[in-house]
């Protein structure tokens, strides 16, 4: 696993060093923050719990969203600056440039979510912070960043343009956002399929509530497995071109 940490740690510095990478966590942690006082604190006094699972919930679709420009570059920039062709001739097999690329993203995500925990803190001078829901909350963030970045890695690895890119990401992100809405208008068995299937609605709800479920942990892991699978084959497709 030493090439896998070895493009990861490139991955992730050069995420950081980047204007792209510098703008991403400005935006991020500035709409956060302005979301957390006008909408999680707004409206009035709210008990302690009510205020983290608003925030969680905020940060959620948050992370969703900027996880898809996050990982738009990870293997379509390649492709663009030429350098492609070099990464595939490297002594390192086509999983670990994936995982590498994805764990480098993941590492940038992770980092700019973490910052973000002062605010729960706030809620600790005016009200009872419970450090289990705190856990459950930032757990269901990062699993459901991981499998939004996995769907990002896989749509890089189709084009070459990390604008088409974030349209594929989108393309298969927003179904299976909706999933819930279709699977209250369906009949049984296609409703509970469609209610699995969706990736924030029941997967989510209860991390945000301080609460976690192994169904839904495995729900998340299994979707990032999924498409960095996916991911590895199309790398492998294109590399005997």
């Amino acid at each position: 696993m030493k090439n896998v940490y070895l493009i990861a740690r490139r991955e992730a510095v050069s995420i950081l060093r980047s204007p792209q990478g510098f703008i991403i966590a400005a935006l991020y942690l500035a709409l956060v923050g302005l979301d957390f006082n006008l909408r999680v604190l707004g409206g009035g006094a709210k008990y302690s719990a009510d205020v983290l699972t608003g925030f969680f919930h905020e940060l959620s679709g948050f992370t969703m969203f900027f996880s898809v420009f996050i990982s738009m570059g990870l293997i379509a920039k390649e492709r663009e600056t030429g350098t492609f062709p070099l990464l595939l001739t490297s002594p390192v097999k086509d999983f670990e440039i994936i995982l590498g690329k994805f764990f480098g993203a993941y590492l940038f995500l992770l980092l700019i979510t973490l910052v973000t925990v002062y605010m729960p803190l706030l809620v600790m001078v005016n009200g009872k912070v419970s450090w289990g829901h705190v856990s459950a909350g930032y757990l269901g963030v990062l699993l459901l960043g991981s499998a939004v970045l996995a769907i990002g890695t896989f749509s890089s690895s189709l084009t070459r343009s990390q604008i088409v890119a974030v349209f594929v990401t989108l393309g298969i992100g927003m179904p299976l956002v909706l999933f819930w809405l279709l699977g209250r208008f369906a009949d049984k068995p296609l409703n509970d399929i469609f209610a699995y299937l969706a990736i924030h609605n029941i997967h989510f709800s209860p991390f945000k509530a301080g609460k976690v479920h192994l169904r839904d942990i495995v729900y998340y892991l299994s979707m990032t497995s999924f498409f960095l699978f996916a991911a590895t084959r199309t790398l492998e497709s294109r590399r005997w071109r």
